[in-house]
């Protein structure tokens, strides 16, 4: 895994959940109330949207157990080389046949501008329900992080990479569909170039997203993320010992306002 997160800037992890814990986790999410509550739409330019929900701490629930667990915090952090804390988790809503698009982009193109100095981040995507091309699975250039940050600028509503430098890193470096299952996961780093395109088929895309910083890269500003907040790590088995289902104290939601990364869609 280290290899691969060095060489080829992700690895995937098959059924880093199982069963019962993907059952804990929908049923945390898989509500109007709560979580999902918090959501708001992100254009792709195009008259799409997708939903997403986003936090700034862990919490106690289920969804906090699996941000602090060892097999994602711990491995993070093994990958990362060092302390990492949670710098936010998202949920991502790509419904059927009106999901938009996620146009090409580096995590740490935007997280750039938050004030942390180095690409010392990186993010477990998890999929909740089946990602394949037909329902808009994610997309990466592997080895893209070796690029370095490129330059990011505001396309649709998102922030984008740019796309003259996109198509020549495509010429040498290999795209690949990450199709997953759910409760397989996918480990990358923020320099990556990742995107996902809309979602045409009759099925949902869902997928759950946490990101870490390394506590050594401290954001020089304060910004709508968290800065340097100790991570209290948890064994795997508090997953499924959590009967905090519905319990969102202390997560911190964004307020889409806040962030200058987006510009949520308009009722």
């Amino acid at each position: 895994m280290q290899k691969a997160f060095d060489q080829e800037g992700y690895f995937i992890v098959r059924s880093l959940l199982g069963a019962e814990e993907m059952q804990a986790l929908g049923s945390a999410i898989d509500r109007d109330e709560g979580i999902r509550a918090h959501a708001f739409d992100i254009g792709d330019g195009e008259g799409r949207s997708s939903k997403l929900s986003l936090w700034s701490h862990p919490g106690s629930d289920v969804t906090g157990m699996l941000a602090r667990c060892e097999k994602v915090a711990g491995t993070m952090e093994k990958v990362l080389g060092g302390e990492v804390y949670h710098y936010h988790t998202k949920l991502m809503m790509k419904e059927a046949r009106t999901g938009g698009s996620h146009v090409w982009h580096q995590d740490y193109g935007y997280w750039y501008k938050n004030g942390c100095l180095f690409p010392d981040m990186g993010s477990v995507f998890i999929a909740i329900d089946k990602t394949d091309k037909e329902n808009g699975c994610l997309q990466v250039i592997r080895g893209s992080h070796k690029l370095g940050r490129i330059e990011h600028i505001m396309v649709g509503g998102q922030t984008g990479a740019d796309v003259a430098r996109i198509e020549e890193a495509k010429k040498v470096l290999e795209l690949v569909y990450v199709e997953l299952d759910p409760g397989d996961a996918l480990f990358f780093h923020a320099n990556v170039l990742h995107k996902s395109d809309r979602n045409d088929s009759d099925r949902r895309r869902w997928v759950f997203i946490i990101s870490y910083n390394r506590a050594s890269n401290n954001p020089f500003k304060k910004h709508h993320h968290p800065c340097y907040t100790p991570l209290h790590k948890v064994p795997n088995s508090a997953i499924l010992e959590c009967k905090n289902i519905d319990d969102i104290t202390g997560k911190d939601f964004m307020d889409p306002s806040t962030d200058e990364t987006i510009k949520p869609e308009k009722k």
